[in-house]
């Protein structure tokens, strides 16, 4: 279960953000709304452990991500949270396999090259396996990038505009890609976008004015 009570976050010379609760059950999805300068891309990276709250409290499964300190929150992050950033992140010069290897090993998990190898399998992308990253298309980057959340095998995906640049087409591919078993256990996606075409695909709504 993730749970938030009476978040808060103010940038240095600008207006505080008060984000409402959120509650979301590990297995099912949130969807977080709001148009640009919202705070969605800051109520992800709150809820991801990079920034921290001016008040309030952040819960993932009974564990106060709000009492933890820096070192801590990036092991639980690794652990237990997969992030889509807007920009993909990547490591230049390796190949999509060796950026989803290194991926595992900052998280600290145990190397599962048979994993991966399945994960992009359902993904699409097997093929593009020994590719540079920064090689691959839009689309393919949009996939790779799902498969570099999963690949510490977390309970959380946080994603962030996922859709934003993607035509109708892709858009429904990216909504498939939730409701595929990938990780073998039970998995939230957590998703900040102001894209409604993907809303009746969640059945939880935060909005964010």
């Amino acid at each position: 279960m993730l749970l938030t009570r009476s978040l808060t976050f103010q940038y240095p010379g600008r207006e505080p953000f008060s984000f409402p609760d959120v509650q979301c059950a590990v297995g099912e999805n949130l969807l977080i709304l709001g148009e640009s300068g919202s705070g969605k891309t800051t109520l992800l990276h709150l809820l991801a452990g990079i920034l921290s709250s001016a008040s309030g409290e952040i819960i993932f499964n009974n564990t106060s991500l709000s009492a933890l300190n820096g070192r801590a929150r990036d092991t639980f992050r690794g652990q237990n949270i997969g992030m889509v950033f807007q920009k993909h992140m990547f490591i230049e010069g390796l190949s999509v396999f060796e950026n989803l290897v290194a991926a595992q090993h900052l998280s600290g998990v145990s190397p599962d090259k048979a994993y991966l190898d399945q994960l992009l399998a359902r993904l699409g992308i097997s093929t593009l396996s020994h590719k540079p990253a920064h090689q691959l298309s839009q689309g393919e980057q949009q996939r790779f990038s799902i498969a570099r959340a999963l690949a510490s095998k977390p309970s959380w995906v946080l994603a962030d505009e996922p859709t934003s640049s993607l035509d109708d087409r892709n858009c429904q591919n990216f909504t498939g890609l939730m409701e595929m078993d990938l990780t073998g256990k039970p998995l939230s996606w957590v998703v900040a976008t102001h894209d409604q075409r993907i809303r009746n695909y969640f059945t939880s709504v935060t909005n964010l004015y």
